[in-house]
Order: C-alpha cells, then sequence, then structure tokens
C-alpha cells in the first residue's frame, strides 16, 4: 500500500481547479488530514461522524481517504469553532445549507450567521480591549510599587497605599486581589 499525501504546504490551496477530477496521488489518509489542520484523528472522525466532513474513498487497506477540499472543510469548521459555534450548532449550519433549495437562500442564511458572529465578535473585541487598558493601568500602577514601597509595608495596605498620591484608589485588578 502506498502513501497517499497531499503534496502541498498546508498554507497553500489547493491548485486544482473546480470540476477537475480528484487524482489518486492528491487523495490524503485520514492522519495525513488531521496532522495538515493541526487537529487529532479523532476530531476528523467526528466530524465525520457528525455529517461535517465526508471521505472522498477507502483505500485497498480500508483507510479513509480525503481529497485536498477537505482541508479547507477542517479548517472552516475550526475557524467557526473559533468564532463560539458548537460542532451541533455547525452541524446544523451544514444541514440548513444543505436544505436551502437555492444558493440565494443559502447564502442569505450563511449571511445571517456570518453577521451574528461579527456582532459578538465586534463586542468580546471592545471587552478586550477595555480590558488591555485596565491591565496597562494595573502594571503603571504596580511599577510605582517597585520604586516606591519599603518592604516593610504591609501587602494588605497596598490597595491604599500612600505612595500613590495622584491615585488615591488602585485599579480593581490590583484592589480585588487583596479583599477577602
Amino acid at each position: 500500500m502506498t502513501t497517499r499525501r497531499l503534496p502541498l504546504a498546508v498554507s497553500e490551496e489547493p491548485s486544482r481547479p473546480a470540476g477537475e477530477p480528484v487524482r489518486d496521488l492528491d487523495l490524503l489518509q485520514v492522519g495525513d488530514l488531521a496532522k495538515q489542520a493541526g487537529k487529532t484523528v479523532r476530531a476528523i472522525h467526528l466530524y465525520e461522524e457528525l455529517g461535517l466532513l465526508k471521505a472522498h474513498d477507502r483505500s485497498k487497506g480500508r483507510y479513509r481517504l480525503f481529497t485536498p477540499d477537505a482541508l479547507i472543510r477542517v479548517r472552516w469548521i475550526s475557524k467557526l469553532q473559533n468564532l463560539g459555534l458548537s460542532l451541533s450548532e455547525i452541524q446544523e449550519l451544514v444541514r440548513e445549507q444543505e436544505g436551502s433549495g437555492s444558493a440565494p437562500v443559502a447564502a442569505q442564511k450563511l449571511r445571517d450567521v456570518y453577521l451574528k458572529q461579527l456582532a459578538e465578535t465586534r463586542h468580546k473585541i471592545e471587552a478586550l480591549r477595555e480590558l488591555e487598558v485596565e491591565l496597562v493601568d494595573s502594571l503603571t500602577y504596580l511599577t510605582v510599587c517597585d520604586s516606591a514601597c519599603e518592604s516593610a509595608v504591609p501587602v494588605h495596605s497596598c490597595p491604599t497605599c500612600e505612595r500613590h498620591p495622584e491615585r488615591p484608589q488602585a485599579p480593581e485588578l490590583v484592589t480585588a486581589v487583596h479583599l477577602t
């Protein structure tokens, strides 16, 4: 039995034009697909079980073989998971796409999901920006402690330290550590 590997690096897109038949040399065994996608073989099998991915064929040794497009599909699944969709939500999205009946309906359903995820992503980004500001503020506050505090100052006095006249109240990320 010969090992069939995709002759492309992970960052490259398949060079096979749409509609061109898949050659045996282009097919990937499940382990190769998993490795190139940064997933486990078990994850690939799970995607198959859920109907998110389909093997193209089986080898003489009964190994699952996938087309180069499967790599793109696995990356798509990963991106949707990174956006916060569960596998069951992705499964539902796939079912809706397959049952749409027409390209415009399928596109609208996909657009609706992506618009919702975009709004949620923007909200998360804003929350992370606010957290970034608070972290910088806390680090600035704590940097003054490095140069101004004396070793004899008890740790419980940090939130109300007199060594910060410009800042009577410590940031919450500093204050909350000392609360019980």
